[in-house]
């Protein structure tokens, strides 16, 4: 979202005011820089599980994935498991969120105590941000969800020598749910 704002900006371009825009211009970062302050949501799916306000990281939700696919050998975190916070199973943390301080901890493995101050100071400053956040979002709908079988690679580079190309059956984009 980042990389259209900050094409249009090097480009002399405005961004197009039919639509909401929700990229910022990132030249000032990369020429001069500058240091930009702004959170961070991160979401899967329609849930935001974490959010992050400058070197302050809360998780609202932990899962990195199933039982099942780790069963499988998928694992999304090969090495950097960290109790309570690399969960199979969908950990709500929302009354509570685990937070982590970047600068000091930037692998995420050690939670701030619930009751220190600097958390509590913190997760003030956060809860503000996320109540701002869902109070003037707009879902939109997701563009990444679409599956079809004709676009998947049915020629690889040589396929021709070795006679061995496979016709791709025809176009049928169709919904797709992905487990995480």
């Amino acid at each position: 979202m980042d990389l259209f704002t900050t094409s249009l900006s090097l480009a002399g371009l405005q961004p197009p005011s039919d639509r909401q825009i929700d990229g910022i211009d990132l030249l000032p970062a990369i020429l001069q820089g500058q240091l930009i302050d702004r959170p961070i949501f991160y979401y899967r799916g329609n849930e935001m599980m974490a959010v992050r306000v400058g070197l302050y990281k809360a998780h609202y939700w932990t899962w990195s994935n199933s039982w099942e696919e780790y069963g499988k050998g998928i694992d999304f975190c090969p090495g950097q498991n960290v109790s309570g916070v690399t969960t199979h199973t969908k950990e709500e943390h929302t009354t509570l969120p685990l937070l982590f301080h970047l600068g000091r901890d930037p692998g995420e493995k050690y939670p701030l105590s619930f009751a220190s101050a600097e958390y509590q100071g913190a997760m003030e400053r956060i809860s503000n941000v996320v109540q701002q956040h869902k109070a003037t979002m707009v879902p939109g709908q997701p563009q990444l969800n679409v599956c079809d079988k004709a676009v998947m690679n049915w020629s690889p580079p040589g396929c021709e020598k070795l006679g061995k190309c496979l016709k791709p059956p025809e176009s049928e984009p169709k919904k797709c749910i992905w487990p995480h």
